[in-house]
């Protein structure tokens, strides 16, 4: 059966557009808000939302999430906390989300346990950035069984065999590393990202989505030549580090993601300089 998320994905496509999905930080400033803003970011044209889990050691992380992850764990957050506002966002709204999570929580939750969590919630996928694909088959098959997707992620310097291999065992999408080293928005991306694309299109039909180092609408609309689905955190993150839970938060990040969702569908490329 196809998923909530595959199916918008396809919608997104069939429309000729392409996807956004922003990230949040659950938990900062709080969970109530988190909630909020989700749904803000649906109802200004996010196509997917994908919700943080906080960690105390996020090592693929920059200093915007590192310290929305600190902002989070100081609130109380917990991986149940989280998953009740991922319900709460259901009940409002169809929009897929996908979790972001490193992999110490949910062995400390216990797979079988989350994952029936994540059904539960209405959570569509996740996205485990220190799992190996080595290591990833009692996950992938628990949340397979579910039909939630086990997101993987492709950097730049991944060889060709191991892409294939990846590429082999995914679901949803594949999310394309447009640098390597942590996320954060960046003047500058080196990668050759056509080049990139290309490769690991070679070997999938699933959607590719590209995050890291995007920092608003001019480098996701030049970003957005090469795949999909454009993923935003950091510069959405450090909107709710500048404003807190106050109306002009929910103004701003919402007019952001309208700003980034028009540039990727109506742009002769951006201006991006390094594509």
């Amino acid at each position: 059966m196809i998923s909530r998320l595959e199916q918008r994905l396809q919608m997104v496509k069939g429309r000729q557009e392409k996807a956004l999905i922003p990230y949040i930080m659950s938990g900062d400033p709080d969970l109530k808000s988190t909630v909020k803003l989700a749904l803000t970011l649906a109802d200004s044209g996010a196509d997917v939302i994908e919700l943080g889990i906080p960690f105390s050691a996020p090592v693929a992380d920059g200093p915007a999430i590192q310290k929305a992850a600190t902002r989070a764990l100081s609130s109380k957050t917990t991986v149940a906390c989280v998953l009740k506002a991922a319900a709460d966002i259901r009940k409002e709204s169809d929009i897929p989300i996908v979790l972001m999570t490193y992999y110490n929580p949910v062995l400390q939750y216990g797979l079988h346990e989350f994952a029936e969590s994540l059904l539960t919630a209405g959570i569509d996928g996740m996205i485990v950035p220190d799992l190996p694909m080595e290591e990833s088959s009692p996950l992938q098959a628990i949340l397979n069984s579910r039909n939630i997707a086990l997101v993987p992620l492709i950097s730049p310097t991944s060889t060709e065999e191991r892409i294939q291999s990846i590429c082999s065992q995914a679901s949803g999408f594949i999310y394309c590393v447009s640098v390597t080293g942590v996320t954060g928005a960046r003047d500058i991306i080196e990668t050759d990202l056509s080049k990139f694309t290309s490769r690991v299109k070679k070997h999938t039909k699933l959607p590719l989505a590209v995050g890291f180092g995007i920092s608003g609408p001019d480098s996701a609309a030049a970003v957005s030549q090469y795949c999909d689905a454009v993923v935003v955190g950091s510069s959405l993150v450090n909107l709710v580090e500048k404003y807190g839970d106050t109306q002009e938060l929910y103004k701003e990040i919402g007019q952001q993601v309208s700003d980034i969702k028009f540039a990727i569908n109506n742009t002769g490329g951006g201006n991006f300089a390094a594509l």
